[in-house]
C-alpha cells in the first residue's frame, strides 16, 4: 500500500509502508479521537466506574455476612468475579458507540478518507480497551479500601488484571458485533447485557458452584465466564487453577477469531450498502 506525504505541488514521493502498518496506525488515530472524547463527555466513563463499586459494596455489605466459602474471607473470593464482570459490562459501551457511529454517518465520512476500514472498529476497541483500564484500577481501588486483600505475588496480580483486560478485549469485540447488527443504539445497550446475564449469574461470581443444583453447576463448571474467574481468583489467592487458566485463555483466544472475523464481515456488509 502506498500514501503520500504532503510535499511541494512540484513533487510528491511514495510513502510505502506494509498494509498492516497504516491498519494500525489508521486504528491508532482513531482511538486518539475517541480518548479526547472522554473529557468532553464523560457519562460512559462515570457509569463504568460506579458499577464495579456498586457491585463490591452490595455483595460486601448486604450479601456477604450470609455466604459463607470455606477456607477464605467473602471479600477475597468475591473480588475476581467483580473484576471480570466489571470488564465485561464496561465493554458493553463499545457497540452503543458504534451502533452510535453508524447511525450519524460517522461511518460514511470515515469511508471517504484514505484510511484502512479496519480501524473504525479497532481504534474503538482500543479506546474502549484503555477506558476499561481505568475502571479495573477502580475496582482494585475499591476492592482494597473494603478490606479485599490478594496473596501471592504482583506478579500474579499484575498476570490476572492482564487476563482481566483480555476478557473485557474479548467482549468489546463481542458488544462491537451487536452494534453491528442491531441499528438502534439504546437496543444495543440492552441486548449486550441480556445475553451476558445467564454466563455472569450462572457462574462463580458471587457463590461457590458447589451450592449449586447439579443441572446450573455442570454449566457453570465449564461456560467461559466462570473459567476466566476461576482463573482470575486463582491468581489473586494465591491457589493458581491451571486447568481454568488454560480453558480461559484458549476460550479468549477462539472467541476472539470468531468475534473478529463476524465483526469485519458484517462491518464489510453494513458500509457496502
Amino acid at each position: 500500500m502506498n500514501r503520500t506525504l504532503p510535499v511541494p505541488m512540484e513533487r510528491l514521493i511514495p510513502l510505502k509502508r506494509p498494509a498492516l502498518y497504516w491498519a494500525l496506525a489508521d486504528a491508532v488515530v482513531v482511538a486518539k479521537r475517541q480518548i479526547r472524547q472522554i473529557p468532553r463527555v464523560p457519562d460512559e466513563l462515570i457509569t463504568a466506574i460506579v458499577q464495579p463499586v456498586i457491585i463490591v459494596l452490595l455483595f460486601r455489605y448486604l450479601f456477604g455476612g450470609a455466604i459463607h466459602v470455606p477456607g477464605v474471607s467473602y471479600i477475597n473470593y468475591l473480588m475476581a468475579g467483580a473484576f471480570v464482570q466489571s470488564a465485561i459490562f464496561a465493554s458493553a459501551n463499545t457497540g452503543v458507540g458504534v451502533a452510535n457511529d453508524l447511525k450519524l454517518g460517522l461511518v460514511d465520512r470515515f469511508r471517504s478518507l484514505p484510511m484502512a476500514p479496519s480501524a473504525v472498529l479497532t481504534g474503538r476497541i482500543f479506546a474502549d480497551l484503555i477506558r476499561n483500564t481505568v475502571v479495573i484500577l477502580v475496582t482494585w481501588g475499591i476492592g482494597l479500601l473494603v478490606g479485599f486483600r490478594p496473596a501471592g505475588t504482583p506478579v500474579a496480580w499484575v498476570a490476572a488484571s492482564a487476563l482481566v483486560l483480555l476478557v473485557s478485549f474479548v467482549f468489546s469485540w463481542f458488544s462491537a458485533l451487536m452494534g453491528l447488527l442491531i441499528p438502534s443504539p439504546e437496543a444495543v445497550a440492552q441486548a449486550g447485557i441480556v445475553w451476558l446475564l445467564p454466563f455472569i449469574f450462572g457462574s462463580s461470581a458471587f457463590v461457590p458452584v458447589d451450592t449449586m443444583p447439579g443441572w446450573l453447576r455442570a454449566f457453570s463448571d465449564h461456560q467461559p465466564v466462570s473459567l476466566m474467574m476461576d482463573a482470575v481468583r486463582g491468581l489473586l489467592l494465591n491457589q493458581p487453577n491451571t486447568p481454568a487458566l488454560w480453558q480461559a485463555l484458549v476460550w479468549c483466544g477462539g472467541l476472539l477469531i470468531i468475534l473478529i472475523l463476524l465483526s469485519v464481515w458484517v462491518y464489510g456488509r453494513r458500509t457496502s450498502r
